[in-house]
C-alpha cells in the first residue's frame, strides 16, 4: 500500500517541477519579447524623425541652391547688359572719333593740322614780323581711286608771321561722269600746325565736279605772329601745306589729318 502512494507522490512532485520550469520559460520569453518590443518601438520612434530631418535638410539645401542659381542668373544678366552697353558706346565713339578728332585738331593745331577759323580782330590788329621770312611749299595728292587731276597753281610763296596770304589749287574732272571729292590736309612740321591759321579753305567739304569741269580752289591763310616767339620754331623756315583728295563714297572714312 505504501509503495503505490510513494510512487504517486513522486510523480506529482515531478509534474509540479515541470510546471514551474514551463512557467519560468514563459516568463523569460515574455521578458525577451517585451525588450524586443521596446527596442522596436524605440527604433520606430527614432527612425522616422531622422528620415524627416534628412528630408527637411535636403529641401533646405535645394532651396539654397535654387536661390544661388537665381542670384547668378541676375548677376549674369546685369554683366551682359553692361557689356552690351559698353559695346554700343564703343561703336558710337568709333564713328564719332574721326570728326571729333578733326575738330579738336583744327581748334588746337595738333597732328600737323592747321587751325580752323580766325579771330577777325586779331587779323586786323596783328603786326607782321618782317625780319622772319618763311617759305610755304604747296603739295597736292589724290587717292588711288580718285580720278581727278589735282595740283597747286604755285609751288611756293614767301610769307612773314602776321601777314595774310592767298594761294590756289586747281582741280579737274577728266571723266565722263560727275565725281564728288573731299580733301584732307596737314602741315609739316607738325608743331607748326598750331600757328598756321586758315581763313578760307576747301578742305573737309564735298566738291562736285561735272564731266570735264575744272575749278580753282583758294586757300586764304596767315601764320600767327607768336610763331616767331616759340623756341621750337627757331630753325623752321619752311612749312609744307599738303592736300589730298579722295572720292566721296558712302561708308568711306577719311584718314585723320597728319596720320593718313
Amino acid at each position: 500500500m505504501l509503495l503505490p502512494l510513494l510512487l504517486r507522490g513522486s510523480t506529482a512532485k515531478h509534474y509540479i517541477q515541470q510546471a514551474l520550469s514551463s512557467t519560468r520559460l514563459c516568463v523569460n520569453c515574455c521578458n525577451i519579447r517585451g525588450l524586443a518590443t521596446s527596442s522596436v518601438q524605440l527604433f520606430l520612434r527614432r527612425t522616422p524623425q531622422r528620415f524627416l530631418n534628412q528630408s527637411r535638410g535636403a529641401k533646405t539645401n535645394k532651396r539654397k541652391h535654387q536661390s544661388q542659381e537665381d542670384d547668378w542668373k541676375k548677376r549674369n544678366k546685369t554683366v551682359l547688359t553692361y557689356i552690351a552697353a559698353a559695346g554700343v558706346g564703343m561703336i558710337g565713339m568709333s564713328y564719332a572719333a574721326v570728326p571729333l578728332y578733326r575738330l579738336y585738331c583744327q581748334a588746337a593745331g595738333l597732328g600737323g593740322t592747321a587751325v580752323a577759323g580766325h579771330d577777325a580782330e586779331q587779323v586786323e590788329t596783328m603786326k607782321p614780323v618782317r625780319e622772319r621770312i618763311i617759305k610755304v611749299t604747296f603739295n597736292a595728292d589724290t587717292h588711288a581711286s580718285m580720278q581727278w587731276n589735282f595740283r597747286p597753281q604755285q609751288s611756293e610763296i614767301y610769307v612773314v608771321p602776321g601777314e595774310t596770304a592767298l594761294a590756289f589749287y586747281k582741280a579737274r574732272n577728266p571723266t565722263g561722269k560727275p565725281v564728288i571729292g573731299i580733301s584732307t590736309y596737314n602741315v609739316v612740321p607738325f608743331d607748326a600746325g598750331q600757328y598756321f591759321n586758315k581763313i578760307q579753305c576747301f578742305c573737309f567739304e564735298e566738291q562736285r565736279l561735272n564731266p570735264h569741269e575744272e575749278v580753282d580752289m583758294p586757300v586764304f591763310f596767315y601764320i600767327d605772329p607768336e610763331f616767331d616767339e616759340d623756341p621750337r620754331m627757331a630753325r623752321v623756315d619752311n612749312i609744307i601745306l599738303s592736300y589730298t583728295f579722295f572720292e566721296a563714297k558712302e561708308g568711306q572714312r577719311i584718314p585723320i589729318p597728319g596720320y593718313g
